[in-house]
């Protein structure tokens, strides 16, 4: 696949990400003729954070993670700039009512240790993945799948009835079924993430040796992984799908500071960065000129809410106005002109730009309003204790900007705010998972496939994935749901808008602004292009001799 990643939190403030396209990116010098002789078996190096976790396909949420994996694995379906699904391991995925859908796959295909590809790969996979005893991270995503409540109890420690989801039926070697719950219109577009892998028997004898050195069937495989230094992958000459490796292999290089990596990018050190630090990006096009990358893609940058954090549960549940006015205390366009010199864009709801249902202006509550600010603070009860901190992670880049939020929160409203730094994104996301957020934490969230579901029921729905500061609102689950059996895609986007716009009456989140790809890569290569997910695309890279 071109991008299709698992990457779902955002490490960096710059750029970082998730999903897929072929859209070409910033300044490339793709093409252009006298650009040097290529060495097709070139190796390449690329900026990259420590994975927070082993390399599962039902495990990976963040974008370090993630960017490793979009080579090694291939899913289903990826999808275009516009939308559209491009179909890779699958021929075809159909269906007549959006309940019952038939994948029939490209025949051929093989996995890195050259065993088969089959339709029973992806069924056993998905099982693995959904089973609540294997404590998959992205097990929800599986929600949709008739059988998901025999395999996945909800209730907590309660044990599986079953360890095969009923919907997933095998056809033949090629031919596999999936039933859902119940209509959902998108549901191909889904397939386009990692989550919905293929896994190789191997995979099963010992998965815990797979997350450390995982067997795909994607363009890149699996050489070696030496912690918090770096990830070797390179190219699978027997891949099957449109989009072999150009190169021949990637370097994974780990950087703890921003900084760091852009000396050395400077110096030649490393080829490719995914995001430039604040301090330097006043300086990096006249720097880098040609290979200095400015594009957008679709991520969003926000601040959540810890609500089992004890400043909002007690005495009762914090009032929604009480976080309409903080959203309205923040002064985006100044931060976003000053402090990112102008590489982000002001949000105006939650829903990022360039996916299917995306709306201008969706919402008030990003506006700067002083007076409407204190005032919405006054009258939802005020801020518990008058104080607010906001977890980020000190690698990312994000120290500045958090700053300087703090301080026009704190200027406008008069609420006390300090930024809550954790050393690197690993602990950020384990300080999210285990419940140690004070009060608020930065959650940047980049697209898994181009509909505007992805960044509402994925984020919002009680108990979904993404859902870390356990927001939980049945009034709204019941929303989320009647959006999904709609008949139609397009009547499923126009349900989702209308969420969007309701969402001001429960504000799980503030929205900030939307990402761009402030990035740039070394004079030894060519062809680096990123996509709608804001990593860039492996396999088009070129090395020169």
């Amino acid at each position: 696949m071109r991008g299709a990643k698992s990457a779902k939190w955002v490490a960096g403030a710059i750029v970082v990400a998730l999903a897929a396209t072929a859209c070409g990116g910033g300044k490339s010098d793709e093409g252009k003729a006298g650009a040097g002789a290529v060495d097709p078996n070139g190796i390449f190096s690329v900026e990259l954070g420590e994975p927070e976790k082993p390399l599962l396909t039902g495990d990976t949420m963040e974008s370090n993670g993630s960017a490793v994996m979009a080579g090694l694995f291939s899913t289903l379906v990826d999808y275009k700039a516009d939308g559209s699904l491009e179909m890779i391991n699958a021929e075809s995925v159909t269906t007549t009512d959006s309940k019952t859908w038939t994948v029939k796959l490209k025949p051929g295909w093989t996995f890195h240790d050259g065993t088969p590809v089959t339709s029973k790969s992806f069924v056993d996979a998905w099982n693995w993945n959904a089973n609540v005893k294997n404590a998959q991270g992205l097990a929800s995503w599986f929600a949709d799948v008739k059988g998901f409540d025999k395999v996945h109890p909800e209730a907590e420690g309660a044990k599986p009835t079953s360890d095969k989801l009923e919907g997933l039926k095998i056809v033949d070697d090629n031919t596999f079924t999936i039933e859902l719950n119940s209509a959902v219109p998108y549901f191909a577009h889904k397939l386009a993430y990692i989550v919905f892998a293929p896994l190789p028997e191997s995979f099963f004898k010992d998965p815990v040796a797979a997350g450390q050195k995982p067997v795909g069937n994607g363009p890149y495989k699996f050489k070696s992984w030496d912690h918090k230094k770096k990830i070797e992958i390179v190219r699978y000459d027997a891949y099957k799908g449109p989009n072999k490796a150009k190169n021949g292999g990637v370097v994974f290089k780990n950087y703890t500071t921003l900084e760091a990596a852009y000396e050395d990018l400077k110096s030649g050190n490393v080829d490719v960065l995914r995001q430039i630090a604040p301090k330097d990006l006043p300086v990096y096009r006249q720097d880098l000129g040609d290979r200095a990358v400015d594009q957008a893609y679709s991520a969003i940058q926000t601040v959540a809410v810890a609500f089992y954090a004890e400043q909002w549960k007690k005495p009762k549940q914090i009032d929604p106005r009480v976080i309409q006015g903080l959203s309205m205390g923040i002064d985006r366009a100044t931060i976003t002109k000053t402090v990112l010199n102008g590489t982000r864009e002001p949000a105006t709801g939650w829903v990022a730009k360039g996916v299917l249902g995306y709306q201008p202006n969706a919402v008030e509550i990003t506006k700067f309003d002083p007076a409407k600010a204190k005032e919405l603070i006054k009258a939802g009860g005020g801020v518990p204790g008058n104080k607010i901190s906001i977890q980020y992670n000190a690698d990312g880049g994000h120290k500045e900007w958090v700053e300087a939020v703090c301080n026009s929160i704190q200027q406008s409203t008069g609420v006390q705010c300090v930024g809550d730094g954790k050393p690197d994104f690993q602990a950020d996301l384990t300080a999210r998972k285990t419940k140690q957020v004070k009060s608020l934490y930065r959650s940047g969230w980049v697209l898994d496939y181009p509909v505007n579901a992805n960044f509402i029921s994925d984020l919002f729905r009680t108990g979904a994935g993404g859902n870390q500061g356990d927001f939980s609102n049945k009034e709204l689950d019941a929303k989320i749901a009647a959006a999904d059996s709609a008949k139609t895609l397009d009547e499923s986007v126009k349900a989702y808008q209308a969420i969007e716009k309701d969402l001001v009456n429960y504000m799980p989140s503030i929205p900030l602004w939307y990402y761009k790809v402030n990035a740039g890569y070394s004079e030894k290569v060519s062809g680096v292009a990123y996509g709608q997910d804001g990593d860039p695309i492996l396999t088009g890279v070129e090395v020169k001799k």
